[in-house]
């Protein structure tokens, strides 16, 4: 189905199994919402897509409550997010109020509607998309919404040669995605995630990354990082590492896992100073300079696998 973007697939397939979600920058037509669309139907889920735009109000997300004059009462009908899989596209086109509804439901699962609230169902991955190059009309996600993604995906262009299979598979007949599994099954998964073994050796390494982003000064990062990770983006990596190595077929985390997955997982969630902005320095960058300044622990395969 989705041709030159295995990185993109892999990761959107990590945030599923660790239970987190994604938000996904590119241009407009290169398979987000494709690749979306995909694993829903992959896993065996139910499926929503939400335009992002400016006259967007809450009630449009998460439901409202409709009076049924025959009746003399109110009815419930609840709203898009109420699916496995939810696409919004183009977040940062929609004001405040209502990226704060999306807030609610990705970070407490449950959207609240009147003096109820309706849990989301299981399991539940949120993937919004923004256009990186737009700036007119859009609203700027703010810090805390940021760090409730537990990755960020840049989504470039293909390659020549991709582009070439992408217009012999695409330009006459597109292929049908087929269910590979079902909700009960892929939580099971999720829970299997849980106990692939993290060495305390890389507990430590996660720890002192992430920490690193908020005391720059330890690697000569002062003028460029404002403000860094949280432990919330500590407990994302060891996630993210832990269900990447489920997904390659290991029971516990290599280095390697780690490293592979800081950059999507702390880039989005630093704030720059003005300086290193002014100066067109990428949060990307200065993740990828935080990695190459600590030190890697030194354990072999079978040590990472021994608890």
């Amino acid at each position: 189905m989705i041709v030159g973007q295995d990185r993109l697939v892999e990761r959107l397939v990590v945030a599923l199994l660790a239970d987190g979600h994604c938000l996904l920058e590119g241009m407009p037509g290169v398979a987000k919402t494709l690749a979306a669309q995909t694993l829903a139907t992959a896993a065996g889920g139910s499926f929503a897509r939400i335009q992002f735009t400016p006259d967007l109000v809450p009630s449009d997300i998460v439901g409202t409550r409709i009076y049924r004059a025959s009746r003399e009462e109110f009815d419930v009908e609840l709203g898009p997010i109420m699916a496995n899989v939810v696409v919004a596209d183009e977040i940062n086109r929609a004001p405040a109020r209502v990226q704060s509804a999306l807030l609610e439901a990705m970070a407490e699962r449950q959207v609240s509607i009147g003096d109820h609230s309706y849990q989301v169902p299981k399991p539940f991955l949120v993937l919004a998309t923004q256009n990186p190059i737009e700036s007119e009309g859009v609203y700027a996600l703010p810090e805390a919404q940021r760090d409730r993604f537990l990755m960020k995906v840049i989504v470039d262009y293909p390659t020549e040669s991709d582009e070439l299979a992408i217009l012999y598979r695409m330009g006459v007949r597109r292929p049908v995605p087929r269910k590979v599994l079902d909700p009960q099954t892929l939580l099971g998964l999720q829970e299997q995630v849980k106990d692939v073994y993290i060495h305390h050796a890389l507990a430590e390494y996660i720890v002192r990354l992430v920490l690193t982003s908020r005391q720059p000064e330890r690697v000569g990062l002062a003028d460029k990082i404002a403000f860094g990770g949280s432990p919330r983006a500590t407990l994302g990596l060891a996630a993210a590492a832990r269900a990447l190595a489920l997904l390659r077929g290991r029971d516990y985390v290599l280095p390697a896992d780690i490293q592979e997955l800081v950059v999507d997982v702390l880039a989005h969630r630093l704030v720059l100073t003005f300086d290193a902005l002014a100066d067109g320095v990428s949060a990307e960058s200065v993740v990828r300079h935080i990695v190459a300044s600590v030190p890697v622990p030194q354990i072999t395969p079978m040590q990472a696998s021994v608890a």
